[in-house]
């Protein structure tokens, strides 16, 4: 098992993790070294080539950036080369996911964890972010069918934390377009705790599919 730094645009680090194995599927993650730090990501997905990336200014970046969802996609077709790619993210991280996906479809799974997938009439008390209306138009375009992943999706959210509203709305959107999304309801808020907790059985349910559709 040994870690090693990649290169990557301006703007964006990361490492990246290989088991002894090969791997079968590459997870790529954002928020990268604190998502493995609070939730041990690579012992939890054992056999999964694990890459770890961090944007320098991740309130711009992870806010239905286009720059950075090119970037993205770049990314993951350098890393992917046949090997089925996961995106696991959680909050901003779950959103540029999605929105990366939606505008450039490389992706064969996302894991997205209390997405901010900010909407008017359920989150006025986010209004006040600079990017707000970048992510709203996003979201909107995707509840009004106009775009759609593809992919199969597992959406989970804290029972009681404010985006719960806005993750069961994306779940219906993306589940009206014909998208296979499974969506989890789970205890806890926004916060490292719950994301760590659902990683089994809900990641693990999601790459068996990822597995059974490549």
């Amino acid at each position: 098992m040994t870690w090693h730094d990649l290169d990557l645009p301006r703007g964006i680090t990361g490492r990246a993790w290989s088991p002894r194995s090969p791997a079968g599927v590459v997870l790529l993650v954002h928020d990268g070294a604190e998502y493995e730090h609070r939730t041990r990501l690579t012992s939890a997905a054992p056999g999964c080539h694990v890459v770890l990336l961090d944007a320098r200014d991740r309130l711009t970046q992870y806010s239905a950036d286009p720059a950075y969802a090119r970037q993205l996609s770049r990314i993951v077709r350098d890393l992917g080369r046949g090997a089925p790619v996961v995106g696991v993210g959680a909050s901003l991280g779950a959103l540029a996911l999605l929105h990366a996906q939606c505008r450039f479809p490389v992706f064969d799974g996302l894991f997205l964890q209390s997405g901010s997938f900010f909407r008017p009439a359920l989150d006025r008390q986010e209004s006040d972010f600079r990017h707000w209306l970048r992510i709203v138009r996003f979201t909107g375009r995707v509840a009004r069918g106009s775009l759609g992943p593809g992919v199969p999706i597992t959406l989970t959210c804290g029972t009681v934390e404010e985006n719960l509203a806005n993750n069961r709305d994306m779940a219906r959107a993306l589940l009206a377009q014909g998208c296979p999304v499974t969506f989890a309801e789970v205890p806890g808020g926004h916060d490292w705790d719950s994301w760590r907790a659902a990683l089994d059985p809900h990641l693990t349910a999601l790459l068996r599919r990822v597995h059974q559709e490549d």
